[in-house]
């Protein structure tokens, strides 16, 4: 049997003079259900026993079509425009506008909301996902010193015994790439290449 005839049996039973506590009990279903078959067969007949979408008529958070139109048109005139420009330029644009939480005029959509519609419409390039790290191969030199890696970096502080005058100073270090020793660290007073030169040249003496 289907649905429809399950409850309609159940209707005439009821319309029958049979209890309605009794009838749910052998349908499986609550009074309430019950009361409600009746209420519907008596009012529309068999039809409205059928069943019937839960689904709300409208939702008042549903952005309206025309605010999707206004943002897909917005985003074909200008490609290089973002969610968060898009929004700004609504804001700022003539018409029934209004911010978040004003009862007057069409609220303007968030960035979010704005992201949704334009991905919605094809109008969003998706940005490739970053790789994990342990997708990465790090590629290194066979043997040790065949490469170094030389870095300089700053943050010592030195005081010139004369004048007083703080001075940052410069740290250069080389890391062998084979075997990730540290071959090499001098403290140089600028970072000029002959500087430089001279503390890879001392290291490798």
């Amino acid at each position: 049997m289907s649905v429809v005839e399950l409850r309609l049996d159940a209707v005439r039973a009821v319309l029958g003079g049979a209890r309605v506590t009794e009838v749910a009990a052998q349908a499986g279903v609550s009074r309430q259900s019950v009361h409600t078959w009746v209420a519907r067969y008596l009012l529309e007949g068999v039809s409205g026993l059928a069943d019937r979408s839960h689904r709300p008529p409208g939702c008042k958070h549903q952005t309206p079509g025309s605010v999707e139109v206004r943002v897909a048109e917005m985003r074909r005139e200008h490609p290089r425009w973002g969610a968060k420009r898009i929004r700004m330029e609504l804001l700022r644009a003539p018409g029934p506008w209004s911010s978040e939480g004003s009862s007057e005029g069409v609220v303007v959509p968030s960035t979010a909301t704005i992201n949704r519609i334009l991905r919605r419409k094809d109008l969003v390039t998706p940005r490739p996902r970053k790789r994990p790290r342990d997708s990465y191969v790090r590629f290194e030199r066979p043997g040790p010193m065949q490469l170094w890696g030389i870095d300089i970096v700053g943050g010592i502080a030195l005081v010139d015994e004369v004048t007083g005058v703080v001075r940052e100073a410069k740290i250069v270090t080389g890391v062998d790439d084979h075997s990730r020793y540290c071959v090499m660290a001098a403290v140089v007073d600028r970072a000029t290449g002959r500087a430089v030169c001279l503390a890879f040249a001392q290291a490798l003496g």
